[in-house]
């Protein structure tokens, strides 16, 4: 059913979607130049802007800096009293607004004409006073703002957040920024979680549950119930993975269970996983073989265990 606030959140939406495709379809050589300028600086991309530009201006700085491009934002009034010193010579400044007449960007504008800092500018207006003094602009379509007044800034902050993930991908394209390095800025929360590696969370060394093949069964379930895992790994006599034993094992072999050896009860076949793998991978595993911890080897190690992951430690990090 439409409703009056139906019909208007659609127009602003489609509002909004049809300034993105004009603005992609407005980009030239000067966004290349923009993005040649910024992967030759030596230093940070200073963002700056006033009002809802700033806003915008400060997500930017954000993006770039997650996405292994250094960034600062720096406020245009801050910066005339004092802050014009956070910049540097090997920095370069990336300045919006909208009408390009932001009178607080003045004295910014002129530190960075003064010192040969390299200026680029995001305007609608490429003869307004920023275009007029940047080293390169990135000029946006001249539409109409979505609230049909035009006093709401929407299509323009839209069309501005849009240019500042297309320059932040593109340098991040240039620069070969994998999700590892991703992972690196984002350790916490859910994102650091989806990005966490097995050999992150496993558990290595003295905490695993291991035994020889030829070792009798009463020293498996010691193992197994001294380190509470569930299973044992089970090696050959040169310490590379034979099996491991699972409670299902236990099960199936509790006829003369302790007159065996660890070698008679395992499963010779166990799933395992890289210590590289995504431990979101992992969860999957597990989730789909229904068992609660994986064994970890690596490939290129001679089938050594490394590790083993528990599904209780993904659900602590957040996965799962």
């Amino acid at each position: 059913m439409s409703t009056p606030f139906l019909d208007t959140a659609r127009r602003v939406i489609r509002t909004e979607a049809d300034a993105l495709v004009a603005l992609a379809d407005s980009l030239d050589d000067r966004f290349r130049d923009a993005v040649d300028l910024l992967v030759a600086t030596r230093g940070r991309v200073i963002v700056t802007g006033i009002g809802k530009s700033g806003h915008i201006a400060k997500k930017i700085a954000a993006t770039l800096a997650s996405t292994g491009t250094p960034a600062q934002f720096v406020h245009p009034a801050e910066a005339s009293h004092g802050d014009l010193g956070m910049i540097t010579a090997d920095d370069v400044v990336l300045a919006i607004s909208n009408s390009g007449e932001a009178p607080e960007l003045a004295n910014l504008i002129a530190y960075s004409r003064r010192f040969s800092i390299p200026l680029i500018g995001i305007t609608s207006r490429e003869g307004s006073s920023l275009g007029a003094h940047c080293d390169v602009v990135l000029l946006l379509p001249q539409l109409a703002e979505a609230c049909g007044t035009g006093v709401v800034p929407s299509t323009s902050t839209t069309m501005t957040l849009a240019m500042g993930d297309a320059v932040a991908i593109a340098l991040m394209e240039n620069r070969s920024f994998t999700a590892e390095h991703f992972r690196e800025f984002h350790p916490g929360g859910k994102l650091g979680a989806r990005l966490s590696r097995v050999a992150d969370l496993m558990h290595t060394g003295d905490a695993l549950p291991l035994v020889k093949d030829d070792a009798p069964m009463s020293e498996a379930l010691m193992a197994m119930s001294s380190k509470s895992f569930g299973v044992v790994i089970v090696t050959n006599q040169t310490g590379a993975l034979a099996g491991i034993i699972t409670s299902g094992d236990l099960g199936r072999h509790l006829e003369g269970l302790m007159s065996k050896t660890a070698r008679d009860v395992m499963t010779s076949t166990p799933v395992t996983i890289a210590p590289d793998a995504l431990a979101e991978k992992a969860v999957g595993i597990m989730n789909m073989r229904k068992i609660t911890c994986l064994l970890v080897v690596d490939p290129t190690g001679g089938n050594i265990p490394a590790g083993l992951i528990h599904i209780h430690d993904c659900l602590r990090v957040g996965l799962g």
